[in-house]
């Protein structure tokens, strides 16, 4: 009996000390996987700049504080590989907590406008965007031997938006368009987004955002572009629980659609304003970082 009884202190002892020795904070969780976070970062980021964009996510969108370390440090390095700042005003990449598989998970996500910056890294694009089509707008496109768009902004009164439409130039001097009424888009976003319908939904906080992305992802496929760029389209939506110099090459865990998001960039503006004005990041070190 006795014995029984050393022994059950002795092993509540001991996980008591693996439990205390365990990262309890962001700082805490970088600075265990430095080594790995050192050989995957690009040149161009150092390890304070990444802990940073650490700190400035988890104020920006405090859910992410619920998700499990490793898979906030897959989807934040995705982000640093890419030369992409995730939840700030820029709008170039969310890191966003995710139920997958009934555990909450980071998932990694291009914006709309870091679409656009990838784009024209790759050096093949002079040009590339979206837009909204507005019911009182001349608007014209035509398709065939000879396509043609034209898209004249009513001045003023421009009505309900009710397409979208995405234009890629090539440096060579090809071209390409493709159109997406505002039915198609919410058809789209209805089939491939289980979370279309929440609240937590950025098809419900930042439409327009979303299906200038979609837009903008349809008219891709017919481009003729490099493979790193596809490499780096491929990898919006994923969840990654590893490290690697080369995060494309680590597999996708993703299973389900986001239960919770960002809210829209109106949200985010306001949440990046309030923490250069009330917050630093020193005051942030000792943000919990649940397991």
């Amino acid at each position: 009996m006795a014995s029984s009884k050393v022994k059950n202190a002795l092993v509540n002892r001991a996980n008591k000390e693996v439990s205390s020795n365990k990262p309890k904070t962001i700082k805490d969780w970088i600075k265990v996987m430095e080594p790995e976070i050192k050989k995957a970062l690009p040149s161009v980021i150092t390890p304070e700049r990444f802990t940073r964009m650490a700190l400035t996510a988890i104020s920006v969108n405090p859910k992410l504080a619920e998700c499990t370390p490793k898979s906030f440090m897959g989807a934040l390095m995705n982000a640093a590989q890419l030369g992409l700042e995730p939840n700030t005003p820029l709008g170039q990449a969310y890191l966003i907590p995710f139920k997958n598989k009934g555990i909450m998970e980071v998932q990694f996500q291009l914006g709309y406008k870091g679409l656009i910056d990838l784009a024209y890294r790759s050096g093949e694009f002079a040009n590339i965007y979206a837009k909204e089509v507005y019911e009182n707008d001349v608007f014209e496109y035509e398709f065939g031997l000879e396509p043609n768009l034209v898209h004249k902004p009513a001045t003023k009164d421009r009505g309900e938006v009710i397409a979208y439409y995405a234009v890629f130039k090539l440096v060579n001097g090809g071209f390409g368009f493709e159109v997406m009424s505002k039915e198609d888009i919410i058809a789209h976003a209805k089939k491939y987004s289980q979370s279309y319908n929440s609240k937590y939904s950025p098809w419900t906080n930042n439409f327009d955002e979303m299906a200038k992305k979609t837009v903008l992802k349809k008219v891709l496929k017919y481009a003729p572009i490099k493979v790193e760029f596809v490499r780096q389209v491929t990898e919006d939506g994923t969840i990654k629980s590893n490290i690697a110099e080369n995060m494309s090459e680590v597999p996708n865990e993703n299973v389900f659609e986001a239960e919770y998001t960002v809210e829209d960039a109106d949200d985010v503006n306001e949440a990046s304003e309030q923490l250069e004005g009330q917050q630093t990041i020193d005051d942030l070190k000792g943000t919990p970082f649940q397991q």
